[in-house]
């Protein structure tokens, strides 16, 4: 299971909030408050790490974000045509929509839902000054000893709670209006994607006072989004420090004319009441620890010069973990070379004693070095190799059986077949008396085996006999040769013999 840290980090109040994820579930494990006190750099550091130090050792990711009155927000509409070139495109219109050089900024785009495919392209894109963003990552890195691995852009982090509020997740258009102190901000939501941002200069202080012209704010950058968009805002869900004040989204709900509701319950494990009930202040804790945990639905402006000190502020930091799983990897390596040595070796004995028993059957002598043994083996196949050309072939059985045949006989064959040494002949003379002379002659000639006579019938229109005669050829000579220590043993004569009894 992986924790991330959000940190909210406001003029008045830092808040941070430590979540668990695991697959799709997600659980908020604490919650931490700390108000600032005083109005200098010094007094918001101290309140970052007394928020943030006692989660640290337990998070794998870091995320926080930057005020919106610091950063450019613009929704620009591209061409259809542009759709594989919205990054090419992007640095033009950034440099037509912003009164700052592009190089002295920090950007990212979301490309909004299209309802076509062929329709234009609408691209929410956001900007800040490195300037700005290397202070936010520079109080983070001094206050805890670690950089934010991820920055958003302040209240557009509010999307991420679509991830786990399935009531931001319609079509809408909602608003989430992130009460501050001293700041006002507003992310309009549809499908579950901010699609409009604005931040307002006055917050919950100097209330009830201050409340009428902060209502007319809010109420104006509705309209303008009605007026531009052609859709009305459906409902309003107030967050922040702010939310909780007495009368608050009452008073607004009549002012706006729009219904302003409790945020909805978070899906999240292990939600205590006591989470439940301080969701609405820590929402953008909460969104931005969602964003560190990689479920983002709004931009990250650690890019540029920021990322690259980014990426190696994260190994440095990972060092220990990195080196740990290489030293596990080198052990794991070791072993497994170990392991698979073992059994090659224990298979190099087994095969051993196979060629030794295998050498004993077929050579007569065990021997257990694989040249040895084939060596010994080609020698032995040598000796015992049948010359492949016999001595007696067809043919020459022919002109044994012509010669065995006395002139005055006339003889015919109609049929003779030889295969593998087996010989069958059907032929054609003058009586059966000599038929049965042709069979004892052959018994006579050199390699003929077994010669007899089959039925012996009368010829079709003639006095002469058909007769059938089979055979085996097989000369001395076609035999395998003798090894030479069969030879040299039949050569010994036997020790127990007349001349040699006592």
């Amino acid at each position: 299971m992986a924790r991330f840290i959000g940190l909210d980090i406001g003029a008045r109040t830092v808040r941070a909030a430590l979540i668990a994820t695991r697959y799709r579930k997600v659980a908020i494990e604490r919650l931490e408050e700390v108000a600032v006190l005083g109005n200098d750099y010094d007094a918001v550091q101290v309140a970052v790490t007394t928020a943030g130090s006692a989660l640290l050792p337990h998070a794998e990711g870091l995320s926080t974000a930057i005020e919106g009155d610091l950063a450019f927000v613009h929704r620009i509409t591209l061409p259809a045509a542009a759709a594989k070139r919205v990054t090419e495109v992007l640095p033009f219109e950034l440099e037509a929509h912003v009164p700052v050089d592009p190089a002295e900024l920090a950007y990212d785009h979301r490309l909004l839902r299209r309802e076509a495919n062929d329709a234009p392209l609408v691209v929410l894109l956001a900007a800040a000054r490195l300037e700005h963003l290397g202070a936010r990552v520079e109080l983070v890195r001094r206050a805890l000893g670690r950089e934010p691995d991820r920055l958003a852009c302040g209240s557009m982090a509010l999307a991420n709670l679509a991830g786990i509020i399935p009531e931001l997740r319609v079509p809408g258009p909602v608003a989430m209006v992130d009460l501050g102190g001293r700041r006002t901000e507003v992310t309009l939501m549809a499908h579950g994607e901010p699609v409009w941002v604005r931040t307002l200069s006055r917050g919950v202080e100097g209330l009830p006072e201050s409340a009428g012209p902060l209502a007319a704010e809010l109420k104006q950058t509705m309209l303008s989004w009605s007026a531009n968009q052609g859709s009305a805002v459906e409902r309003v869900y107030l967050v922040g420090g702010g939310s909780q004040a007495e009368g608050a989204a009452a008073f607004l709900a009549h002012e706006l004319g729009i219904p302003i509701e409790p945020l909805p319950p978070l899906e999240a494990e292990g939600l205590t009441p006591e989470v439940a009930a301080s969701a609405p202040r820590f929402a953008k804790a909460i969104a931005l620890a969602l964003g560190a945990a990689g479920r983002g639905h709004d931009v990250d402006l650690r890019r540029g010069p920021l990322a690259f000190q980014r990426g190696f502020g994260f190994i440095k930091e990972k060092a220990p973990v990195l080196l740990g799983l290489v030293a596990a990897t080198f052990v794991s390596f070791l072993f497994a070379t170990w392991a698979e040595v073992r059994g090659l070796s224990r298979e190099h004995e087994a095969l051993l004693g196979r060629l030794s028993s295998v050498s004993q059957a077929v050579l007569g002598e065990p021997l257990e070095d694989a040249e040895t043994a084939s060596l010994e083996l080609e020698r032995a196949t040598a000796m015992d190799d049948m010359d492949p050309l016999p001595h007696m072939d067809a043919f020459d059985v022919l002109v044994e059986i012509s010669q065995i045949i006395p002139t005055t006989v006339t003889h015919d064959i109609e049929d003779f077949d030889m295969q593998r040494g087996h010989v069958k002949m059907q032929g054609v003379i003058g009586s059966a008396e000599e038929a049965q002379n042709v069979a004892n002659e052959l018994q006579n000639v050199r390699c003929v085996r077994g010669p007899k006579i089959g039925k012996i019938t009368r010829a079709i229109n003639s006095d002469r006999q058909k007769y059938v005669v089979e055979f085996d050829v097989k000369c001395d000579d076609d035999g395998p040769k003798k090894k030479k220590k069969d030879a040299a043993a039949a050569e010994k004569p036997p020790e127990n013999t007349e001349e040699n009894a006592p």
